[in-house]
């Protein structure tokens, strides 16, 4: 089942690149694409769970493709099947919100709706990959798909910095990569199993330039402070289906690639490598937070929620290095995992976020936010979901983005009562830091609601927004449930989240 799922998939997402590209007639073009990008969504997220209830992972291998490259070669374990679903998860609100939302753009519209499904396919690619050339073609292909659609506004001057500052950092981040991956491999070979045998025989000194290089690389594409300079520029500046799908999903392969090297290529690393990892999370947490609360771009305030939320992934997989450094496998084991319910959390609500935003800029025409004001009675539907974003992005229960940030915090806690002197400096500040964050986040999310949706309109354009299209409004359903039931119901995947952890060796 697996196997099938997950190439219907992927040939379902370049049909819809073809459909989009092809049919005469752009609604219709916009339409079949958006169905054929939803089968293909539903196609590898089919397989994901194959993979994560059934427990065996599923490979696949071409050796006479790229033969002198050591062939292509997929591998689905259970890591990897966990940000693949993800992948799938939130191509599902943007095959139903996409072709609403490109009604009439013309020829931009049809770049969009054809180079999502590459996108998309990219960013499922990325963590099937089990040799480093399908590993860096996945990765290439996500890079070059998503630049080409941070700048398919051709007339836009913002878009065309975005794309130099996106493109800029991308492939810095890319030559670290490709360090990395021949520091750790050598002479010895390409395919990942090679790797964790080779990583066996690296000097200490080998193993932190792989770590180091790996952490600039995947940093960057996570927007980890600070290399996250591009994030807050690309974002805004992006088509809104975009968007969503870059804070929401392309940022969480950031982290894929960390952990995929940290506990898996390159295991047991030294302790310090979690506190540096720990106290750049919480920078970046900070970072984002603060730029969240003060600036005045509807979609920048959002790019920069997501520095701040990923900043507190980080904290997490910091703490969970670090104790593994320290022989505390319980408490690593439970920081790892709530890193990983974090990032689906987090993935449903800013999904969410970017697009009830994109929908209230359809119907306003600006992203500024002194022109809003008053959307709650002409727009009830989208600001009914937009608030219930904004209560998760504010981690209030019962809401989904509550779990991960407690647990986080609770584990935070745990570790400061530890006998390592370390940690009677470090956990406590740490513990201050996040709670810090979290309390500023909450600050944010109540601003942005209540100058967006409340008061009185503030602009012409305001007074005269109406509610989205049925299929915008659809989009922005699917995450809302998300939201709602990952936040009453937190414990499967929590469990589910251990249960991958677990297969990891802690």
């Amino acid at each position: 089942m697996t196997g099938p799922a997950f190439l219907a998939g992927l040939a379902a997402l370049g049909g819809a690149t073809f459909l989009a590209l092809s049919c005469p007639s752009e609604r219709r073009a916009a339409r079949l694409a958006g169905g054929a990008m939803l089968a293909g969504s539903a196609g590898v997220l089919l397989a994901a769970g194959t993979v994560l209830l059934a427990g065996e992972p599923w490979e696949a291998r071409v050796p006479g493709l790229l033969r002198p490259l050591g062939g292509l070669a997929l591998r689905l374990d259970a890591l990897g099947a966990f940000f693949v679903g993800l992948v799938g998860l939130g191509g599902l609100p943007v095959a139903l919100y996409t072709p609403a939302y490109v009604d009439g753009h013309g020829v931009s519209g049809r770049l969009v709706t054809g180079l999502l499904p590459l996108f998309l396919a990219g960013m499922a690619l990325v963590p099937a990959a089990d040799n480093v050339i399908t590993f860096l073609l996945a990765w290439e292909l996500m890079a070059v798909a998503s630049y080409l659609l941070v700048v398919s506004d051709v007339g836009s001057d913002d878009a065309h910095s975005a794309g130099v500052w996106y493109a800029t950092m991308t492939h810095a981040g890319l030559l670290a990569l490709l360090v990395a991956f021949l520091v750790l491999g050598g002479s010895a070979g390409l395919d990942f199993a090679t790797l964790r045998v080779r990583a066996g025989t690296l000097t200490p000194l080998q193993r932190t330039a792989v770590f180091v290089l790996a952490l600039i690389a995947f940093g960057s594409k996570a927007g980890l402070a600070p290399l996250h300079v591009w994030l807050p520029r690309a974002h805004p500046a992006a088509p809104t289906p975009v968007s969503a799908l870059m804070s929401a999903i392309m940022v969480k392969l950031g982290v894929y690639g960390l952990l995929r090297m940290t506990f898996d290529l390159v295991p047991a690393g030294p302790a310090w490598w979690g506190g540096a990892l720990l106290v750049l999370g919480l920078v970046t947490g900070l970072v984002g937070v603060l730029y969240a609360v003060v600036d005045q771009h509807l979609k920048r305030v959002l790019a920069y929620s997501t520095i701040e939320n990923l900043g507190l992934i980080f904290v997490a997989v910091g703490l969970a290095l670090l104790m593994r450094g320290y022989e505390q496998p319980l408490l690593a084991a439970a920081a790892l995992g709530a890193a990983l319910l974090h990032v689906l959390n987090h993935a449903c609500f800013k999904m969410l976020l970017f697009l009830g935003a994109g929908a209230m800029i359809h119907a306003v025409g600006t992203p500024a936010l002194e022109a809003y004001g008053g959307l709650v009675r002409r727009m009830p539907v989208t600001t009914g979901f937009f608030l219930v974003g904004c209560l998760a992005l504010a981690a209030l229960p019962p809401l989904n983005g509550f779990p991960g940030e407690w647990l986080t915090f609770q584990l935070l806690v745990a570790g400061a009562r530890g006998t390592v002197p370390q940690f009677a400096v470090l956990l406590p500040l740490a513990v201050a830091g996040v709670a810090l964050t979290a309390g500023l986040a909450a600050v944010s999310a109540v601003r942005l609601f209540g100058i967006a949706c409340l008061a009185l309109p503030r602009t012409a354009a305001a007074e005269r927004a109406h509610e989205v299209s049925r299929g915008m409004r659809l989009g922005m359903a699917l995450p809302a449930v998300a939201v709602l039931v990952l936040g009453l119901a937190p414990a499967p995947v929590l469990a589910l989240a251990l249960e991958i952890v677990g297969r990891l060796g802690l």
